[in-house]
């Protein structure tokens, strides 16, 4: 989903207003829905500016067949040639105005949303939905409601009641036909969602703009731009149609959920009733991160339309980069939300935020990702690179803040400079344990450790220990330890299970370099992760070694 009333661009030196303006092609101002909504002139697609009435009524003279004069005197009374001059300026300003050197704004199907977001817009859905209304409104009742709702609690529910069986499924790879099955289910429970976003709009009066496919920090994804929202009349309004995707999946996971039970009370298919399981864990597990506000997803949606504040985190993380920078290097500075108390604790979160969701991607992911070889190592190393730019851009704006309020030159270099060498020091100082993960084949006899040609051999030292763990899609149990016998390599091919978690596909060999472990002597056929305890690295070696050094080995 996506909702933004955007703020109009940086101000630039005015050009000169034509004697009869007219308002750019993709420009439209929006009457007020009904009596207390807002007036909103809508720029392209996804841009949206609130304007009072009388500005609206200005905007919508701008046909190019009237003349300043001729727009005050049909206005009236307060309005003035010299008053309508400096609202169509205020326009002009805003990229309202048609502008005859410039090129028109095309409605791009393929866009890029800042800090790690593509959009390929696929559908335009107003008048699908639109067919879809009157079923929207027999179902949109406080009965449906509290049926849903108790759906959502039961889902939990049955997963409290299956707890091992639970933590049986999460723990074990998964076969690739469940796998397969997982993730056609999940997409279109995705699709359900963001239509959901897109009906309960409908259904307000307002107009889904696009549906289309994202990779959201990597990540595949379904889109429904909803920006038409801010039309709304009631922030209620707006808080449902942010939430109506997570109710969407709230309610797919409690049917999943009851439907493990069902399957086991009936003596079912175990693997349906471990499919069922681990569709109601990733519903709930992605409801629940959708609905932290700390990033651009519904949660944020819903609060920002709450306090019916635009632009909230860009805003508050202006606040938290200007209280940063008062204590680091004085000065005065203006708050971007002054009547928000808490915005620069918000603002703070949701910097921060984002870097621990890529730290727990890599502590879940990591390990398969090194494992599929250069591919791996190329995505991970561009993911920290990214990270990499967005911090060393914030510090270019927390010294651009400090700058613009008068910081002292000398405090600033100072600051400066004790914290570079602060940062040096703990790249230089600090230990971190470093591991070397591959996989693990107990086949004639005996268990090899495999791995791809990025691996860090350099660091299997012999009477090294190793973790042997059950490679499960989201957690992992030990199966035992072993010991590396000797650093030396040799040449020979694996099942595919043995690098990534998915099970039944061990006809699949692919090219690895092994060595023997002495120790655990799993059963015949058993593979999974491995996990080699190689010491302790600083922790700048360590960035070195994790990040870089895979694309020379």
């Amino acid at each position: 989903m996506r909702l933004t009333l955007n703020r109009p661009p940086a101000e630039a030196a005015p050009a000169p207003l034509p004697e009869c303006p007219r308002l750019a092609p993709d420009v439209r101002v929006h009457e007020p829905i009904e009596d207390g909504a807002p007036w909103l002139v809508q720029s392209g697609v996804q841009r949206y500016l609130r304007v009072s009435a009388g500005m609206a009524r200005l905007l919508s003279l701008a046909d190019g067949t009237r003349d300043t004069a001729d727009m005050a005197r049909e206005l009236g009374d307060p309005w003035t040639a010299e008053l309508v001059g400096e609202g169509l300026l205020r326009a002009q300003r805003t990229q309202l105005l048609e502008d005859p050197e410039q090129k028109p704004r095309g409605d791009r199907r393929l866009t890029f949303v800042p800090p790690l977001t593509v959009q390929l817009t696929l559908v335009r859905p107003e008048r699908m939905l639109d067919r879809f209304r009157p079923l929207t409104a027999r179902v949109a009742n406080r009965g449906w409601a509290v049926f849903a709702a108790a759906l959502a609690v039961s889902g939990v529910l049955c997963l409290v009641g299956q707890a091992d069986a639970t933590w049986a499924v999460l723990s074990e790879p998964i076969s690739a036909p469940m796998l397969i099955a997982l993730l056609v289910v999940t997409y279109c429970g995705t699709m359900l969602h963001e239509l959901a976003h897109g009906l309960v709009l409908s259904h307000y009066g307002g107009r889904p703009s696009r549906m289309g496919f994202m990779l959201f920090y990597l990540t595949p994804a379904f889109f429904c731009d909803v920006t038409d929202g801010w039309r709304l009349p009631k922030n209620r309004q707006r808080v449902r149609v942010a939430l109506a995707g997570i109710a969407t999946q709230t309610l797919i996971a409690g049917l999943a959920g009851v439907g493990s039970v069902v399957v086991a009370a009936a003596g079912g298919s175990h693997a349906l009733r471990d499919f069922l399981l681990l569709l109601t864990v990733t519903n709930y597990v992605s409801g629940l991160f959708n609905a932290i506000p700390f990033v651009k997803l519904d949660g944020y949606l819903a609060l920002m339309s709450h306090l019916d504040t635009s632009h909230l985190r860009d805003r508050s993380m202006t606040d938290a980069r200007r209280l940063v920078a008062k204590v680091l290097f004085g000065g005065r500075y203006e708050r971007a939300l002054p009547g928000v108390d808490w915005a620069p604790l918000f603002g703070l979160a949701c910097i921060l935020f984002p870097l621990y969701v890529v730290s727990m991607a890599f502590t879940l992911w990591g390990s398969v990702l090194e494992n599929t070889g250069l591919v791996g190592a190329v995505v991970v190393s561009v993911a920290v690179a990214y990270l990499t730019l967005r911090v060393y851009a914030g510090a270019r704006r927390l010294g651009a803040e400090a700058r613009t309020a008068g910081a002292p030159r000398w405090r600033r270099v100072t600051v400066s400079v004790l914290v570079t060498a602060g940062v040096a020091a703990v790249l230089w100082g600090v230990t971190v344990p470093y591991t070397v993960t591959g996989g693990f084949v107990a086949e004639r006899g005996r268990t090899v450790f495999v791995a791809t040609g990025t691996t860090d051999r350099s660091a299997l030292e012999p009477g090294a220990g190793v973790r042997l763990l059950s490679g499960g899609v989201v957690l992992q149990k030990q199966l035992g330890t072993a010991t590396v016998t000797s650093p030396d390599f040799a040449d020979l091919s694996a099942p595919l299970s043995a690098l990534v978690p998915v099970r039944g596909l061990d006809s699949v060999r692919v090219p690895v370099s092994g060595i023997t472990l002495d120790g655990a002597r799993p059963a015949p056929g058993t593979t999974g992760q491995a996990v080699v305890d190689a010491g302790e690295r600083r922790l700048g070696d360590w960035l070195y070694l994790k990040y870089l050094a895979p694309f020379w080995r």
